[in-house]
């Protein structure tokens, strides 16, 4: 078999991650089963922390770009107005804009996400060496996906959304940092559980993933990251590839939650994560 080459592992890689970042399969349980099957022919072993960063830095800016209108109301509104001269003080500064109060309540839903990120970042990276893991965490996704298909449409606003629901869907993308476990597909399915609208449920999902992704970065970094000169064309192709990629899958997604169409994908994981247990054993 010839070996793969390096542009051509960060190309697959790169689609794979935009293609996962988005639509509820996990990204990074694809991403550890796509380096188990290449085996000792995976170029970036030893970058594989920085290349997994690389490529979901690249699935940040279509974030950014789908929702730029959002953030950039959130911005407008927080220097509008001073919460200390509002009438009503902070609080009620905080609840007299809707942009405001869901931007307050995704920093509320990150301290969750952030505590486990950071107690727990051992465990989580260990679990990234263990395909036989990811696979039952996709079968745990696949059903939780499954579930969906059971709740109604939600009618919960902007407005009404309260911090207790924020801190549930926080924990969620907290346990979300296990390889196998969708960030985007737990997020959005606790949202529906609890009665949120189908259009809000994914907003506050894809919102809450920036500072979850920048979290992730400011942790490699401290840690320290050290590339070889050869392997950064490889990263730049994964790079280009995730956004423009998950730019796609990021419309696709929000579309068919629209439409309920959420538990659709347990199809996919059940048998992929079926596979994945059987060539781990063979």
């Amino acid at each position: 078999m010839l070996p793969v080459p390096g542009w051509l592992q960060a190309l697959i890689l790169g689609v794979v991650q935009g293609l996962t970042e988005f639509l509820p399969v996990s990204s990074s349980g694809h991403l550890v089963l796509a380096q188990h099957w290449l085996g000792e022919g995976f170029l970036f072993l030893q970058e594989a922390v920085a290349f997994d960063l690389v490529l979901h830095v690249g699935t940040l800016l279509p974030v950014l770009y789908f929702y730029r209108a959002d953030l950039a109301s959130i911005v407008q509104a927080t220097f509008r107005e001073s919460p200390f001269k509002y009438e009503g003080g902070p609080v009620g500064w905080l609840k007299g804009d809707k942009h405001r109060w869901l931007a307050f309540l995704v920093i509320i839903a990150t301290i969750p996400t952030g505590l486990m990120g950071v107690g727990l970042k051992d465990i989580f990276e260990s679990i990234f060496h263990d395909a036989a893991t990811v696979c039952g965490a996709l079968l745990f996704t696949g059903c939780l996906l499954f579930s969906t298909r059971f709740f109604a449409k939600g009618e919960t606003s902007k407005r009404d959304l309260t911090i207790w629901m924020a801190l549930l869907i926080g924990l969620a993308q907290g346990f979300a940092i296990t390889p196998g476990i969708s960030r985007s597909g737990s997020t959005i399915a606790v949202a529906l559980m609890l009665g949120l609208d189908r259009d809000l449920a994914a907003r506050f999902s894809f919102l809450l993933s920036i500072p979850a992704i920048l979290g992730a970065c400011v942790l490699v970094m401290k840690d320290g990251v050290t590339l070889s000169a050869d392997v950064l064309p490889a990263l730049a192709v994964g790079f280009v590839a995730s956004m423009l990629v998950g730019y796609a899958a990021l419309r696709m997604l929000v579309a068919l939650v629209k439409r309920g169409g959420l538990h659709k994908f347990a199809y996919y994981l059940w048998p992929v994560a079926i596979f994945g247990l059987y060539t781990y054993a063979g």
